[in-house]
């Protein structure tokens, strides 16, 4: 894992201290709420319904378990006891009280953690793939690349008054785990003829009020330019992003205006003038020094099928079922990754208690070298398990209500935190992700069921990214009472793409039922071996459409 040097450790503590007076001038009065808010926001504190929200950077998604044993104690210690994972591979605490504010961030900053750049109009926190540095299908770990740009990006004078937030996503593998076609750019790892590896560009994707899939502009792209051509892309951005409206202002929309091959062009052009001006060099020492951050770690041997696992599979369905939907493959032989569902029955999605937290840490320490990842489907992650470890890892799970075999399944549900927290909601998220949570409970169903993603969103910003769910769910005010717009089809993999809407929007009261019909229709019409999604795509909506309504 990447630690910090005393060039970030300065950097950290001076920020602090400016946050600490800003706070202090903002309770004595000096500063008044439109003159706090771009600082606070520039430490990732927002004001929210209740009270004011910390949002917390995890780039890339790893975290040490000292970093998650200190989570914990913010959480315990200034907020209510838990913390929401987001689609960001962030942190939310939601009832922060300003005065506590300076001391948090102190706190987080011992352990080279923070705030910055998880808001306002600059490149936000550089997210990657789950599994990067130890998924079997990985090219290169993307992790590397992550922090090079988390590093180009703080602070950046010409980027840090941005149209709109700017926010990249890379994924190292021929999967994407990373949905990079719904970012402002996305970047995946590939390889070019002759063998050396670089990245595919993609630019323009995003979510919210237009949803659209980014396009890519450059098939492959040499390693040593990375910062050159992204340097390029957003001066682009920058000098035609519109800052005129609001709703406009995403390269989403520049490039959807202008076309990709036009933006292509143009990004060629940046990238040229910047090359003749003596490039933006990546310096080899520290590229070196970065990737030995990331270097695999000293696995020790550990056999590939341990006997007394496979005799645990055979004995205990429960254990064989958690097993095959929970884990993927490791690179290294005899070692797994274990996914840890933050979706147990009656939560809500991607919160987990100050207890949770202390209890992963100790299971990363005990089983997984110290190393947790957060996943974009708010989910927790431990990396680097010996196959021999399930059973003992399994259990400890399962006493936390973390080995809720449901990974890429319908309770599997992402969900923003809707307007149970949120200012900008419309309509609450997490009472409907437990409902159908406990609709869908039965794990022989869910799992006849098969593959199933929901995505919940409380307003059009998209935070639950239900553009791209299967079934996407979209809170709406109708009247002062909360409706829910249904799309079907959509995906944020490789092959991304935008649900369609079905119909008018479905009441809260009967949104569940209407999802059930649904479910029905899909498992009564399905062909062998047919997932929801290909059978979206092989029928269209029209069958669907036809259940969602027909008792409405």
């Amino acid at each position: 894992m990447y630690r910090y040097d005393d060039f970030d450790r300065a950097f950290l503590e001076e920020r602090v201290a400016q946050f600490r007076d800003q706070v202090a001038r903002r309770l004595a009065g000096d500063l008044n709420e439109d003159e706090f808010k771009p600082l606070r926001l520039m430490n990732g504190l927002y004001l929210q319904l209740h009270a004011y929200m910390l949002r917390i950077a995890i780039p890339y998604g790893t975290l040490s378990s000292l970093q998650m044993r200190r989570l914990a104690e913010v959480a315990q210690r200034w907020d209510r006891g838990y913390g929401h994972f987001t689609t960001r591979q962030n942190i939310q605490l939601n009832w922060i009280r300003l005065e506590d504010a300076p001391d948090i961030i102190a706190a987080l900053a011992e352990v080279d953690m923070h705030g910055i750049q998880t808001s306002g109009n600059c490149i936000r926190n550089v997210t990657a793939d789950q599994y990067a540095g130890v998924a079997a299908d990985e090219i290169e770990d993307p992790r590397i690349w992550a922090e090079i740009l988390r590093q180009w990006s703080t602070n950046h004078p010409e980027f840090s008054f941005l149209p709109r937030k700017f926010k990249i996503a890379v994924t190292g593998a021929e999967l994407d785990r990373a949905a990079i076609r719904v970012h402002d750019i996305g970047l995946r790892m590939c390889r070019a003829p002759d063998g050396s590896t670089g990245f595919e560009v993609v630019v323009g994707g995003g979510l919210g009020r237009t949803p659209l899939i980014g396009k890519t502009i450059r098939d492959f792209l040499p390693k040593d330019d990375l910062l050159g051509y992204l340097e390029a892309v957003m001066r682009v951005y920058n000098a035609l992003g519109r800052r005129d409206n609001l709703y406009k202002a995403r390269v989403k929309i520049l490039v959807h205006d202008i076309g990709a091959e036009r933006m292509a062009a143009m990004v060629d052009e940046e990238f040229q003038a910047i090359q003749a001006e003596g490039g933006v060099a990546l310096d080899p020492v520290l590229v070196a020094r970065i990737q030995d951050h990331f270097a695999p770690p000293a696995y020790a041997p550990a056999p590939e099928g341990p006997p007394e696992v496979l005799a645990l599979e055979r004995a205990d369905p429960a254990f064989a079922r958690w097993r095959a939907t929970n884990t993927a493959a490791h690179r290294e032989p005899g070692y797994v990754i274990v996914n840890l569902s933050l979706k147990p029955h009656g939560r809500p999605p991607g919160d987990a208690t100050s207890g949770e937290m202390r209890a992963v840490a100790d299971m990363a320490d005990r089983w997984s070298l110290g190393e947790i990842r957060v996943a974009h489907e708010q989910n927790l992650v431990l990396p680097h398990v010996r196959q021999a470890d399930l059973p003992d890892l399994w259990r400890a799970a399962a006493a936390i209500g973390f080995a809720t075999p449901n990974i890429g399944h319908l309770t599997d549900i992402i969900a923003c935190p809707g307007m149970d927290y949120c200012a900008l909601a419309t309509a609450r998220s997490i009472p409907i992700a437990e409902r159908l949570a406990d609709r869908f409970k039965n794990l022989d169903r869910l799992h006849d069921i098969g593959p199933f993603r929901i995505n919940i969103s409380g307003c059009i910003n998209a935070c639950g990214h239900h553009h791209v769910g299967h079934v996407g769910l979209l809170g709406v005010d109708k009247n002062g009472e909360e409706f829910y717009q249904i799309t079907l089809g959509g995906s944020a993999e490789e092959d991304t793409a935008i649900g369609r809407i079905v119909g008018p929007a479905v009441s809260s009261a009967d949104v569940v039922d209407a999802i059930e019909r649904l479910v029905e229709t899909y498992v009564d019409i399905r062909e062998a071996g047919e997932t929801f999604l290909e059978t979206c795509r092989r029928v269209g909506n029209a069958p669907f459409k036809e259940s969602i309504y027909a008792a409405a």
